[in-house]
Formats: structure tokens, C-alpha cells, sequence
């Protein structure tokens, strides 16, 4: 296939992710590319994608989810570049809205798509789940990179439109899957913040610390109204909050530790 002829790339970033990117690609089977960016996989990820006739990047995991998403722009072809992660899927509805774009071909414009969140199987409407909009859809020369370690964002001209389409987003399946996740993205949050600088955690930035997460997940972001899955979910984020600072109290602590013992 010429690349002229190629109007939207696909790009996803995995590490083990057997389980959730099949739907994934199944989902993007209408696009023309699909380019997978692998940081280490141990499972059965490289051979699904190749299945599916996917590109296979082969990443050293840096620890920045920006560095790998930047990855993908260096083999792509496509004139657009929608960005899916392993755990979302492309409706129907979506598809039809980036094929409307493409086909107007309005170039002065990124997209951001929004979110149905599923967590423990079921939709979340509020504790922050809905629209829930990611910045995913670019024309290629529009896209100049991405940056942040872990909430990444992109770089890119024009102005940024908010597209009715959606993602299908399987979230969290079960609380495992959510306590893997925080011992990975905490370790990552808490060293952003203590190459930052961050002021010393003590009583008081502890306990504001999760006051701040528990208002904004029970009362502003109404978690209740999400039934026992929202309950389940807003307090889990005020405990996977703590742990970030808790790590990074840690961090502060060996930090001190070491710089005494080097004065002696």
C-alpha cells in the first residue's frame, strides 16, 4: 500500500496487555494502519498484534507514557492519527464521526474524544468518569509530540474541538487490576513530585492530602450517585492518593537519610 493512500494511522501503546487488545483491534479494523508500541511485553501481546497484521515498535519502557506515545509518530504514515489505548475500544458512533472528518479533511483542528468509563462492569455517569475527554484524533502535521511522565498531554496547532462520538473505555474490571495500576502510576507520581521539589510531607499535607481527594470524589464529583461501585471506586482514590505521597514521603525520607550520611 502507497502512503498516499493511507488516511488514518492507528497508534497503541502496550505492555502485557493479552487480554484487552484484541477488542481493541477488532474495534479498529476499519483504519489503515495500526502501529503498536511494545515496552517489554511477556505475554502473548507481539503475536496478537501481528495477528492482526499490526506494526510492532519495539520500546525500552522509560517510565513516561509521553516518550512512548511520541514513539509511535516516528513509523506512522496516515494523513490522521487516532491514539487508542489497549483498554479502549472505538464505537460506532466514533467511527463514523473521524470518517466524516477525514472525508471534509478540516486540517485546522485536533479532537478530543470522550470516555465511557466501565469500572467493576458497570458505566460510571459521575465521580469524574463522564465525558471524561481525551485529546486523541490529530491531523499528522498538526501533532508536533507529547510531554509528562504519566497525565500526558499532547502538542499540537490549531484549535481543539470536542467530537460526540466515544471511547469505550474498560477501566477497571476488578480491584486487583486497580491496586496493580496504583503500585505502578504512584511510584511514577510520587518521583514526579520529588523531582519537583515538593514541600516535605508531614501531618498536616497528609491529612489535607486525602480531606482535598474525598471531597472532590464524594461531594463535588457525586460518587454516590454511581451506586456501590461509586462508593468503592471515590474511597479507592482517596487511598491511591495517599499512597503517592506516602511514596514520596519515603522518597524524602532516604533522601535526607543519605545526605546525613554523607556528612559524616
Amino acid at each position: 500500500m502507497k502512503n498516499k493512500s493511507i488516511n488514518i494511522s492507528a497508534i497503541i501503546i502496550t505492555k502485557n496487555e493479552e487480554k484487552k487488545l484484541p477488542d481493541c483491534l477488532k474495534s479498529l479494523a476499519w483504519v489503515d494502519e495500526v502501529i503498536v508500541v511494545d515496552s517489554g511485553s511477556s505475554d502473548r501481546t507481539i503475536k496478537i498484534a501481528e495477528k492482526f497484521k499490526a506494526k510492532v515498535i519495539n520500546f525500552k519502557d522509560t517510565g513516561s507514557f509521553a516518550d512512548r506515545r511520541a514513539e509511535g509518530l516516528k513509523y506512522i504514515s496516515g494523513r490522521w492519527i487516532i491514539y487508542v489505548d489497549a483498554d479502549e475500544r472505538v464505537s460506532n458512533e466514533l467511527k463514523q464521526k473521524i470518517n466524516l472528518i477525514v472525508k471534509d479533511n478540516y486540517t485546522k483542528a485536533s479532537y478530543a474524544i470522550p470516555r465511557k468509563n466501565y469500572i467493576f462492569g458497570k458505566e460510571f455517569k459521575h465521580c469524574g468518569q463522564w465525558p471524561d475527554y481525551q485529546k486523541r484524533l490529530f491531523y499528522n502535521k498538526n501533532l508536533k509530540g507529547w510531554q509528562g511522565r504519566l497525565h500526558e498531554e499532547p502538542i499540537f496547532d490549531g484549535e481543539l474541538i470536542c467530537l460526540k462520538g466515544y471511547f469505550i473505555h474498560i477501566k477497571h474490571e476488578k480491584l486487583e487490576d486497580m491496586v496493580f495500576k496504583t503500585n505502578l502510576w504512584s511510584e511514577i507520581e510520587a518521583r514526579n513530585m520529588f523531582d519537583a521539589k515538593h514541600p516535605k510531607m508531614n501531618i498536616l499535607r497528609f491529612t489535607s492530602a486525602i480531606l482535598r481527594e474525598s471531597y472532590l470524589r464524594m461531594i463535588k464529583q457525586t460518587a454516590f450517585l454511581d451506586g456501590n461501585e461509586g462508593i468503592i471506586y471515590a474511597v479507592y482514590q482517596v487511598y491511591s492518593r495517599f499512597i503517592s505521597y506516602a511514596k514520596l514521603w519515603e522518597m524524602q525520607i532516604n533522601s535526607s537519610n543519605l545526605k546525613l550520611k554523607n556528612l559524616k
